[in-house]
């Protein structure tokens, strides 16, 4: 496929995902005025992190006045995840140039990985695949901007009973859902839900990367029987 073709579909493809990721980014919005962050900073904390839990969690610590070096290990720990994210798309982008690695490496976030990831785990495979993934990753960054911006200067006329916050898990799960397609992948699905839920008390959101990890390791002994067997 071509390079405007790999790109439009990563658009395409990530499009319908901003219906939860819109009331994240407005839902930030009102959250970083709210903790007494200026609207330039609120602003910034999208473009420059663009990582929304890890927003929240900075945006909280900055209002209680944490120390600076706990607010960087808290966000570290947090997006820990990203690391798993990258280590599954190296074998995909280790080819391009270290531009291209440092651009991709910033767009990498949940919705723009699963969307992409899918794709460079197709059959058909392309050298141009990594522009589905740029295309994927600027159509959130936009929303994302966009709707940050919307929630810091429009934020205040919006009701909290809508709950804003609540359409991001609803679009992980649609994320999910269409990449369970066997018995072995429900039930790697099943044990990071059922981890995610017995660790939820662990501290600086662990229970995210604890829970993957378990599921991971245990996806990879499930793959190694099923070998064994044939």
């Amino acid at each position: 496929m071509s390079k405007i073709s790999e790109f439009k579909n990563g658009c395409i493809q990530e499009f319908p995902l901003q219906i939860g990721v819109f009331p994240f980014g407005i839902a930030f919005g009102i959250l970083g005025i709210e903790c007494g962050l200026t609207n330039l900073q609120t602003f910034l904390l999208s473009s420059i992190v663009f990582a929304g839990v890890s927003q929240i969690v900075f945006a909280q610590l900055i209002s209680t006045l944490t120390p600076g070096f706990i607010i960087i290990g808290t966000v570290g720990v947090v997006n820990l995840r990203h690391i798993l994210y990258g280590i599954s798309l190296s074998e995909y982008l280790k080819k391009l140039s270290l531009k291209w690695r440092i651009l991709l490496a910033y767009l990498i976030t949940d919705e723009a990985y699963a969307i992409s990831y899918k794709r460079f785990s197709e059959k058909t495979e392309s050298k141009n695949m990594h522009y589905h993934l740029l295309g994927s990753g600027i159509t959130l960054w936009t929303s994302w901007q966009i709707s940050t911006f919307l929630g810091i200067f429009i934020g205040h006329f919006i009701p909290e009973s809508l709950n804003l916050e609540f359409a991001i898990p609803l679009s992980f799960i649609a994320i999910v859902a269409v990449s369970i397609k066997d018995k072995p992948k429900l039930l790697v699905f099943a044990i990071s839900a059922i981890f995610s839920i017995i660790l939820k008390d662990l501290p600086w959101n662990l229970w995210i990367i604890v829970s993957a990890i378990i599921a991971i390791m245990c996806g990879i002994f499930i793959s190694n029987y099923k070998e064994r067997k044939q």
